[in-house]
């Protein structure tokens, strides 16, 4: 048996709130003039997916333009040099590249490009283009912004930071990799556009919010933390989820082993409103924006998380 909000139990007006729309945000952010700025640009297009986890603030601060165009990178299992696939260009000072806040800008179609962000802990990391999979992993500061698609496992296993997707993502965002116990544990991804599967799988803190659909499993054996889900999912969400807890403005079918609780007003709903609202994101939070109903799963488990599913105000 499956439930979802459009049951006996959750009225059918729930499903009239489209899913928001993003700003626009097609040509990416103003350059910060006060800012030293490294700015990258793919000249060859890989063959073969390029590993260039060299290609993160941390990395390249202090460096001169001969020992930032020196950095490994692999094309498959060929060792490369970083300058073999982008041309590199300073904007500012060069010695203020040493300073921090260093902001790196990546340029072209990055999407066999994989890696980028890998561990960062400061700076900005700016991606005009599709970038490929395992973006910002292991992150624990700084922020990420990507003006296009990303692929999978972006954000995996972070403990901080920002990322910030400008399209869509792929599947395992935030996510554990395999073998591994814990996703991340920590930061915030936001999410533009949809999102694949099992997002936020085994996450045991921080925050995931997508503004389209996501596809199944997301939350899969999440043990904390919150995904916020405005354009809903497809199947098994929450599926053996231990702790944490997911929220969606659409309807949800749920498996049968999530039970209803109640229909109420969650207070700390109004701290991610406040946390996403200078992001373009309203979350209902006030008296006249309706209640969400609460169901406590997974109890094949069993498990103590929760997933809240929002009720628009009558009327």
């Amino acid at each position: 048996m499956s439930v979802s909000s459009s049951s006996a139990d959750l009225p059918a007006t729930a499903s009239a709130r489209p899913a928001p729309e993003a700003p626009p945000s097609a040509t990416g952010p103003a350059p910060d003039a006060d800012s030293p700025r490294l700015i990258l640009t793919l000249q060859q297009t890989p063959t073969v997916p390029l590993e260039a986890e060299v290609i993160t603030p941390d990395r390249l601060a202090g460096l001169d333009p001969a020992g930032i165009a020196a950095l490994p990178v692999f094309h498959g299992k060929r060792r490369c040099r970083l300058d073999d696939f982008f041309r590199i260009d300073l904007s500012g000072e060069p010695h203020r590249l040493s300073r921090g806040g260093l902001q790196v800008e990546v340029h072209g179609d990055l999407s066999r490009v994989k890696w980028l962000g890998r561990g960062m802990s400061q700076g900005r990391l700016l991606i005009y283009g599709p970038v490929g999979m395992h973006l910002g992993a292991y992150m624990s500061g700084g922020r990420i912004e990507v003006f296009g698609r990303a692929g999978d496992w972006a954000g995996a296993e972070m403990t901080g930071g920002l990322i910030h997707i400008h399209g869509d993502a792929g599947g395992q965002l935030g996510a554990a990799y395999r073998g591994s116990n814990t996703g991340m544990r920590g930061g915030t991804i936001l999410v533009d556009g949809a999102a694949g599967m099992e997002i936020g799988m085994r996450m045991h803190r921080g925050t995931i919010v997508v503004r389209g659909p996501v596809r199944d499993f997301a939350g899969l054996q999440m043990t904390g933390g919150t995904i916020i889900l405005l354009g809903g999912a497809e199947l098994r969400t929450g599926a053996w989820m231990v702790r944490g807890t997911i929220i969606a403005l659409t309807p949800l079918q749920l498996l049968p082993t999530f039970g209803y609780s109640c229909l109420y007003r969650p207070t700390f709903i109004s701290l991610y409103a406040r946390f996403l609202h200078p992001f373009g994101i309203t979350l209902p939070n006030g008296p006249r924006d309706g209640f969400y109903h609460r169901w406590l799963g997974d109890k094949a488990v069993p498990g103590k998380g929760e997933i809240l599913i929002w009720e628009p105000q009558p009327g």
